[in-house]
C-alpha cells in the first residue's frame, strides 16, 4: 500500500498521470493500475475523471494531504535509520556536560548504564558552571547538558524536565537563633553572601542571585565549597545551597535553612537539554537513562 500511496501523491501533486509516472519512472498504464487498485481494495472514491483529465474528490483531498505527512515521516524514519547504523559502523563520540555544583551520582550512574549498553560510543564529560556549559553547547562543542534553568525556555533547544529542589542556605547555629525552618531574603540584606565560584563567573552568578533569587547582600567568593563551609561556620556569611546538594553541607557544625525572598518559594530546576537540530538516537537514549535516575 505504500507504493501505492506514492502514486496517488505524485498524481495529484503533478495534476498528472502522465507526469506522475515520468516521476516515478514506471508507464502510465501500471500508475493508473496502482490508483485503481488503491481505491477498489479500501473501497474509497479518490478520483472522478473529467473527459480526458481528473479531479480529486473531497475524501481524495483528506486522503493525500494525510498520506503526505505519512510519507515525510517515513523518509525522517529511514533517514534517522541509517544515521544510527552509521554512527554504529563508525567512530562516535558523544559529548556531556553537567553542572558542577549539583553534583555528580544521578549523572555518573547514566553515564555508567550508556556505557554498558554501547560500549563502542566514546564519552566525553565536561563539568563546569551553568554559562560556560552554555557558551559549549551554543557553539557545538558538547552535545547535551545538564543543568539548572536561569532562562526562559528555548525552542532553539529541546528541554527534559529532570528534578526540582528547593533553596536554601548554610549558616552558623549562632546566626539567625531565633530562625527554626525558614528565612527570608529580606533578613539577609546584611550579612554577606558566600559564592563557590570562579573569577570567570563570580560575575554572572551575582547577577543572577540578585535577579533571580532576590539575594541583596554583598558577595564574597570561596574557591571551594568547603572554604564556604568554613567561612559560614566562623559566621562570616551564608551559603545558598539546595534541598538536594544540602546533604553535603556538615550539620555538625552548620545549619541549613529554607530560604525564600519577600514570602515566595524559591525552586531551582534541573534541565537536560540539547539542540534541536542536533537530536539523535545516542543524545535522546542518554536522556532517558538520566531521567530513569530521577524517578
Amino acid at each position: 500500500m505504500f507504493r501505492q500511496m506514492e502514486c496517488f501523491v505524485a498524481v495529484v501533486e503533478n495534476h498528472s498521470f502522465t507526469k506522475a509516472a515520468e516521476q516515478l519512472n514506471m508507464s502510465q498504464s501500471a500508475l493508473s493500475q496502482r490508483i485503481k487498485e488503491l481505491s477498489e481494495t479500501n473501497h474509497l472514491n479518490l478520483i472522478e475523471r473529467e473527459g480526458r483529465g481528473f479531479k480529486v474528490t473531497e475524501a481524495g483531498e483528506f486522503f493525500y494531504r494525510h498520506c503526505r505527512g505519512i510519507l515525510e515521516n517515513v523518509t525522517q524514519l529511514v533517514a534517522e535509520t541509517q544515521e544510527i547504523e552509521r554512527q554504529q559502523n563508525a567512530s562516535y563520540t558523544l559529548r556531556l556536560g553537567y553542572l558542577r555544583k549539583f553534583g555528580s551520582q544521578e549523572f555518573l550512574q547514566a553515564v555508567a548504564h550508556f556505557s554498558k549498553e554501547f560500549p563502542k560510543v566514546n564519552v566525553r564529560i565536561h563539568s563546569g558552571s551553568y554559562q560556560e556549559l552554555f557558551d559549549l553547547i551554543r557553539d557545538d562543542q558538547i552535545d547535551l547538558n545538564f543543568s539548572d534553568q536561569r532562562h526562559a525556555l528555548s525552542n532553539v533547544y529541546r528541554n527534559e524536565f529532570l528534578t526540582s529542589a528547593s533553596y536554601m542556605v548554610v549558616l552558623a547555629p549562632t546566626m539567625f537563633a531565633k530562625q527554626s525552618d525558614v528565612i527570608d531574603t529580606t533578613e539577609l540584606i546584611d550579612t554577606p553572601c558566600i559564592l563557590v565560584a570562579g573569577a570567570d563567573e563570580f560575575e554572572s552568578e551575582q547577577q543572577y542571585y540578585r535577579e533571580i533569587l532576590g539575594i541583596r547582600s554583598e558577595f564574597r567568593i570561596a574557591k571551594s565549597f568547603g572554604e564556604a563551609q568554613m567561612l559560614a561556620t566562623a559566621g562570616q556569611g551564608y551559603v545558598v545551597v539546595n534541598s538536594r546538594t544540602a546533604s553535603s553541607v556538615d550539620t555538625s557544625v552548620n545549619k541549613v535553612v529554607k530560604l525564600i525572598d519577600h514570602g515566595r518559594d524559591l525552586t531551582q530546576r534541573y534541565y537536560a537539554y540539547w539542540k534541536a537540530t542536533n537530536s539523535g538516537f545516542y543524545i535522546e537514549t542518554f536522556v532517558e537513562l538520566l531521567k530513569a535516575q530521577f524517578q
